[in-house]
């Protein structure tokens, strides 16, 4: 399996990010931020996943799909961060988008 190098340019850690969220939707799971900084980083990274997963969310809405960042939320408040573009009002169903399109085989890394 590939391993990513700590230090990895934007760009593939959001090829990275991707890729776990993807495995995470076609389980119908949601991750915090903590969660996924540790999946990525194998430690505790805060505040480092802005713009990872501003690349995925835009990168989405270009593409026409479901907004894969809706299932990352905050530990407390369960939403997503609010430098996400995701009207909070709609999250909800938005995330079952992500799940249900998760479940058909057509998800594809970036390329």
């Amino acid at each position: 399996m590939r391993q990513f190098n700590p230090h990895a340019e934007r760009t593939a850690r959001s090829i990275q990010a991707w890729q776990i969220l993807v495995g995470m939707a076609m389980n119908r799971q949601t991750v915090t931020y903590l969660g996924l900084s540790v999946l990525m980083f194998k430690k505790p990274a805060a505040g480092v996943l802005d713009e990872t997963l501003g690349n995925i969310a835009y990168y989405c809405n270009e593409h026409g799909l479901p907004a894969l960042t809706s299932i990352v939320v905050g530990k407390t408040r369960g939403t997503p961060g609010q430098d996400i573009p995701i009207d909070l009002t709609v999250v909800d169903r938005e995330r079952e988008k992500v799940y249900k399109y998760g479940l058909s085989p057509v998800w594809k890394t970036p390329s």
